[in-house]
C-alpha cells in the first residue's frame, strides 16, 4: 500500500480523530464520535482509501 497522506495532513486528520474520540469518552458528542475513528487510522497509516479515487496525493515522497 502506497502512503498517500502526509505533512499537515497527517497531523490534522490524527489530531481531529482524537479530539473526536475524547469528546465521545467524556460524553460530549455522544456515538457520532467515534467517526473519528477513520481520521484517526488514515493519518497513522499513512493511506486514505479515497484520495486515489480522487487522484490526490498529499505524500511528498515519491512512492516507488
Amino acid at each position: 500500500m502506497k502512503k498517500n497522506v502526509g505533512g499537515i495532513d497527517k497531523v490534522l486528520r490524527i489530531l481531529v480523530g482524537v479530539v473526536l474520540l475524547l469528546l465521545t469518552f467524556t460524553g460530549t458528542i455522544g456515538l457520532w464520535g467515534w467517526i473519528g475513528v477513520v481520521p484517526l487510522v488514515t493519518g497513522l497509516m499513512g493511506y486514505c482509501p479515497l484520495y486515489p479515487l480522487l487522484g490526490l496525493n498529499t505524500c511528498p515522497l515519491k512512492n516507488k
